[in-house]
């Protein structure tokens, strides 16, 4: 459905509006859009006019933003810087298609990254753009078309599509093993452990899974395996790593086992993606993909 025309106020009105809001100062702005004090000022005034809403008090030579004002500011900021996006994407790839991918830090790196030269050889006219998101996010609300998923399959307004399970192993270096003579599930109770924020209950759920009572876990806390996977390998601790992430310090003796008990994660990876851009060729074409190089790994 079209929006009716007098809620869509020109670029070079919002523009002067956003960059007086940004500096605070219609002369900075003025500097920063290479017009004159008084065009900016008329912009910002015919914006007003077309809303129907004071955006700026003005005060001697001072303006500050109405309550309205800065509601709106923000809105409009990360629309122009949308809009802003967008045309960079089709500045640099004229003739084929953006996808805009949310990954997951240590997937997107030991995982991902080596195996994308494949898909864009295949796909030479797609450009593949890489955030990193931690989290579910709204699609409707972020330029992003699909994400790479951890958990269950459940993320609100998001096509799911399998990708494949994950094994953990309780790892540490060699020497922290040999040095807390580390034999059995039990043994771990009593060493450093390290935890994900993102998986707090993970050393929990491995205890009880290996028959172990305990009363409470405690440890050091990172946001990203690789950082966790990193301090196991200084011997800090003991980090509960998935085996497909750390298979290459497994191979080098970097990383050991603590005790040979892997275990599946309830969680299993997903490629999530907006349900609205479901037949967006980059995408159709990068899910095809994922999804046959997943079920290769397993």
């Amino acid at each position: 459905m079209l929006t009716a025309r007098r809620f869509l106020p020109s670029i070079s009105l919002l523009a002067a509006f956003e960059a007086t809001a940004r500096l605070g100062s219609v002369t900075a702005a003025a500097r920063e859009l290479d017009l004159t004090q008084s065009a900016v000022s008329r912009q910002i005034k015919a914006l007003e006019e077309q809303l129907g809403v004071e955006l700026f008090v003005r005060e001697r030579q001072t303006v500050r933003l109405t309550l309205a004002g800065d509601a709106y500011a923000r809105e409009i900021r990360e629309a122009l810087r949308r809009i802003s996006s967008a045309s960079l994407n089709l500045r640099a790839n004229p003739h084929g298609g953006t996808l805009n991918l949310a990954i997951l830090p240590t997937f997107g790196t030991r995982w991902l990254a080596p195996r994308l030269g494949r898909f864009l050889s295949a796909h030479p006219g797609v450009t593949i753009n890489l955030v990193t998101r931690l989290s579910p996010f709204d699609f409707r609300l972020d330029s992003i078309d699909a994400a790479i998923h951890f958990g269950h399959p459940h993320w609100p307004g998001a096509e799911l599509t399998f990708l494949m399970s994950e094994r953990t192993v309780p790892a540490c270096s060699l020497a922290f093993k040999v040095e807390h003579c580390i034999e059995t599930p039990n043994d771990l109770l009593s060493v450093p452990l390290l935890h994900l924020t993102t998986r707090p209950d993970a050393w929990e759920r491995w205890f009880a899974g290996n028959d172990v009572v305990f009363e409470s876990v405690h440890g050091m806390l990172f946001d990203q395996f690789a950082m966790a996977a990193q301090a196991a390998m200084a011997g800090l601790g003991v980090a509960l790593l998935p085996t497909f992430l750390i298979g290459d310090e497994l191979g080098r003796g970097e990383l050991v086992a603590a005790v040979d008990r892997e275990v599946e994660s309830s969680e299993r990876y997903y490629l999530a993606s907006s349900t609205e851009r479901a037949d967006y060729a980059p995408l159709a074409a990068f899910r095809d993909w994922i999804a046959a190089e997943a079920a290769a790994d397993m």
